[in-house]
């Protein structure tokens, strides 16, 4: 099956003669959700840009649905929803009216049974005649995902969705992004919540100084990548590591009765706990207690960027 969005080779020099994108090639499929990760500047927004038409590459090859994106702009921009990190929406005019307006934009005639349904979706519909400056900053952002969806697009770019969000309502976002995937829309998602990739996408993809560091399923990333620390607390500050544990990758912990053990989990391979501990008790250390910790995708993404940067 043709991916829904193919990138190929795609290269952006800005007239400064800044390289903002390095010859970046991607493949995102019909209703995944990929979420882009990637520092400041590293070239995430101009991607999403010449993606959605906004901007114009230097070279390369992008179709979205099979549509080239430069010589089938229209059929292409038409699959295409964004939904831009600023609240930019006009704080007079009435939600119902905001997203009726966004689907004629795109020559679509009027629909107001579909209008209503996105509404419902996003828990609009008892504001649907309420002015754009009387809702919350929730509320705001739920409306510029109805204005996205309002022409029916089969792909949707959401730059930042949950930013200046509280938990419960960044949830609340998690679960509508599910209920998109769920009716076939592939979603494009960047954000600063590393947990927010880590909970809803299906794969995570890395961009630093315009080149794609990795693109990859978030569980395997998690397994390949993923390392584990164990704290060792002790009954009794220790000053050095014992020579007999310099085998170990031993460092001290967070006070003076604890040491750090790093290790990597690999199925089918013992990562040497127990005879660790042996060796603890054999140099005359005495254990107080164990606690084992996960890296997160994000200490994933700052390892990864770290060393892009040397």
């Amino acid at each position: 099956m043709a991916p829904m969005i193919s990138v190929r080779d795609v290269r952006k020099t800005f007239d400064d003669g800044l390289d903002a994108l390095k010859g970046v090639s991607l493949d995102i499929e019909k209703g995944e959700i990929l979420a882009l990760l990637g520092p400041n500047g590293a070239g995430k927004t101009t991607l999403i840009s010449i993606i959605c038409g906004i901007s114009t590459m230097t070279s390369g090859q992008i179709s979205v649905g099979g549509h080239d994106v430069v010589n089938d702009y229209r059929a292409a921009r038409r699959l295409i929803g964004v939904v831009p990190q600023e609240i930019n929406l006009e704080p007079f005019e009435r939600v119902r009216n905001t997203v009726r307006l966004s689907r004629g934009l795109f020559g679509l005639p009027r629909n107001d049974a579909f209008i209503e349904e996105v509404l419902r979706k996003l828990s609009l519909w008892d504001k649907r005649d309420a002015q754009i400056l009387a809702l919350s900053g929730g509320m705001k952002r739920r409306v510029l995902i109805a204005k996205a969806l309002s022409h029916e697009p089969r792909v949707l770019f959401l730059d930042e969705p949950t930013a200046g969000v509280d938990v419960e309502l960044r949830k609340d976002m998690w679960q509508i992004v599910r209920d998109l995937q769920a009716a076939g829309v592939t979603i494009i998602l960047t954000t600063h919540y590393i947990e927010e990739a880590e909970a809803i996408a299906d794969r995570v993809g890395v961009i630093s100084k315009g080149e794609i560091l990795l693109v990859e399923k978030t569980g395997a990333l998690m397994r390949r990548m993923g390392r584990k620390e164990m704290i060792i607390e002790l009954q009794q500050p220790v000053s050095e590591i014992p020579e007999a544990l310099a085998k170990y990758d031993l460092g001290p912990g967070p006070d003076a009765n604890s040491l750090v053990y790093r290790y990597v989990s690999v199925p089918g391979q013992r990562p040497g706990i127990t005879s660790l501990l042996t060796d603890i008790s054999a140099a005359g250390l005495v254990l107080r207690d164990v606690q084992t910790r996960q890296s997160s995708l994000e200490d994933i993404f700052v390892d990864l960027v770290r060393e892009n940067a040397v």
